[in-house]
């Protein structure tokens, strides 16, 4: 009996927590791609979407079919098609910067797509405009450009911290721009849903290398968000080991270099805020062990942060 008493106790304590946690979770990320290059059915793309409600806003498109028909393999979609998914779950796409790696899976993909926006930065959808949907390229499935217009693509010219509704959604967005090299621009969108946020950054470099200061204020921009709890997770990239040389990181992060810049925002935060957020690093590059090295060199001085590689098709509870 005693025995029983105490399984039953165990068993109370786990399903508390359990549904603690249930009740806690706000965003729901199907990561659909996560790498940064070479592998081209595993690029930047990143689903997020609120609990509950079935829509999601795509964060970068570098994969999209192949992350979807992945995520319907390991059961995180069921009894539905890659075609479903793609025209029905995806509400619009949040573009942080027009390399082919963040932006091959909506194009390659926008023939089967139905009707939605894209929403970037005009650094960003001059690309697509001028580059990409220009019946050279490709078919021009936007509202602007080559004629004829085929307006599947809405394109939403989004301004530096104004906040905009993402149709067919309840979250909201916000830009800010980032440095990513060779004074070539980036995003960093910052995504609300009511009192709820999560930070997505495209690639960036370091604000030491890049001579800017577009990170700090970034982070001051999002400490009160961390020093309230409202912050749930930040998206950022660490595409090479510490060893690679500064003049060779094209506007990327190392280890090191992260950890310099989660100084930065920690200063503005106090040192026990941010170990409460989830830091989810993206756009690795596939190299050999280098997803390996990057997990050790971030633990070797963390800050007691809570790191987080991404990994495809697996969902993240924010």
């Amino acid at each position: 009996m005693q025995k029983l008493r105490y399984r039953l106790v165990v068993l109370f304590v786990i399903m508390s927590c359990y549904n603690l946690m249930a009740q806690s979770t706000v965003f729901k990320v199907i990561p659909l791609g996560v790498e940064g290059g070479l592998n081209e059915s595993n690029l930047s793309a990143y689903l997020l979407g609120v609990k509950g409600q079935p829509g999601y806003i795509a964060l970068d498109a570098g994969t999209i079919y192949s992350g979807i028909e992945k995520a319907i393999q390991t059961k995180v979609w069921q009894n539905t098609s890659v075609s479903a998914v793609l025209q029905d779950s995806i509400k619009g796409y949040c573009i942080s910067h027009a390399h082919l790696d963040h932006v091959a899976g909506l194009i390659i993909n926008s023939p089967n797509d139905s009707k939605k926006n894209i929403y970037a930065m005009p650094y960003c959808l001059q690309v697509l405009e001028n580059n990409y949907f220009t019946w050279q390229s490709w078919a021009n499935f936007g509202d602007a450009g080559s004629p004829p217009l085929l307006n599947k693509y809405h394109y939403v010219n989004l301004q530096a911290q104004q906040e905009v509704a993402l149709a067919g959604t309840n979250m909201f967005v916000t830009p800010f721009v980032l440095s990513h090299g060779n004074n070539y621009q980036s995003t960093a969108f910052l995504v609300r849903y009511s009192n709820n946020y999560v930070l997505y950054l495209g690639d960036t470099g370091a604000d030491t290398i890049e001579h800017s200061s577009h990170l700090k204020e970034l982070w001051q921009y999002v400490a009160p968000l961390v020093k309230n709890q409202q912050l749930k997770a930040i998206f950022i990239e660490v595409s090479y080991t510490n060893q690679q040389p500064e003049t060779q990181l094209f506007g990327h992060l190392t280890p090191k270099l992260l950890l310099r810049e989660m100084q930065v925002l920690q200063g503005f935060t106090g040192n026990d805020a941010l170990k409460k957020v989830k830091i989810i690093i993206t756009h690795i590059k596939p190299e050999k062990n280098v997803a390996t090295t990057i997990q050790k060199e971030l633990m070797q001085n963390n800050m007691h942060l809570q790191f987080q590689l991404a990994q495809q098709a697996k969902p993240i509870y924010l």
